[in-house]
């Protein structure tokens, strides 16, 4: 392989796992702070379902008109403006997404238009310091692919969700949980510090 074309190809790989490393951070930041949001939301949906099992007309509060639909009100509102809040957060993590995937299709471009120039042992050459080029584009695609399904299964779950619909809510904060994938971003972690040594050298 030509020194240039190695040496570009470098660049955009230390540019990319610079991107991946700033993008992770900002995902588990974002992460933690819908956390909170789903647990409001299963509470309310908690709130919900004890409106619906009581009879108001049974109990002192009867003397209060309305009283039922101003609850009814009050929750559906507030539930929706949590639905809001977890929806701007899914902006954020799709721009996490999307600034991984532009890095990795970007490298994997320069990668392809220079095949002419790579020979096997350019791109399968390690050092102690230096993982091979296959390596490092595995590592990317593999955490791209991550990034681009966790984003996916998240706003589908979301899209389910409606302020009317008690069940979907009271199952939402357990079903959120489940789609975490703490060996996917542990092994994201592990690749960072494979590249450490590599994204320190020029």
């Amino acid at each position: 392989m030509s020194k240039p074309a190695l040496s570009s190809l470098h660049q955009a790989l230390r540019k990319s796992f610079k991107t991946l490393e700033n993008n992770q951070t900002v995902w588990k930041s974002v992460l933690a702070e819908c956390s909170p949001l789903m647990v409001s939301l299963g509470n309310l949906a908690e709130q919900s379902r004890a409106l619906s099992n009581v009879q108001i007309s049974n109990t002192p509060l009867r003397d209060f008109p309305d009283l039922e639909d101003r609850l009814r009100f009050k929750l559906l509102q507030a539930t929706d403006t949590v639905l809001g809040k977890l929806n701007e957060k899914m902006s954020s993590l799709q721009s996490v997404r999307d600034a991984i995937s532009n890095q990795v299709s970007a490298v994997v471009q320069l990668f392809e238009q220079n095949t002419d120039s790579l020979d096997v042992l350019a791109v399968t050459e390690r050092s102690a310091t230096t993982p091979s080029i296959a390596d490092m584009l595995e590592w990317l695609q593999d955490a791209e692919r991550h990034y681009r399904q966790q984003f996916l299964r998240r706003k589908t779950l979301l899209q389910t969700l409606r302020p009317d619909n008690i069940s979907l809510l009271e199952s939402a904060p357990k079903r959120w949980k489940s789609l975490e994938s703490p060996s996917a971003e542990d092994c994201i972690t592990d690749t960072l510090c494979k590249v450490s040594f590599f994204m320190e050298s020029q």
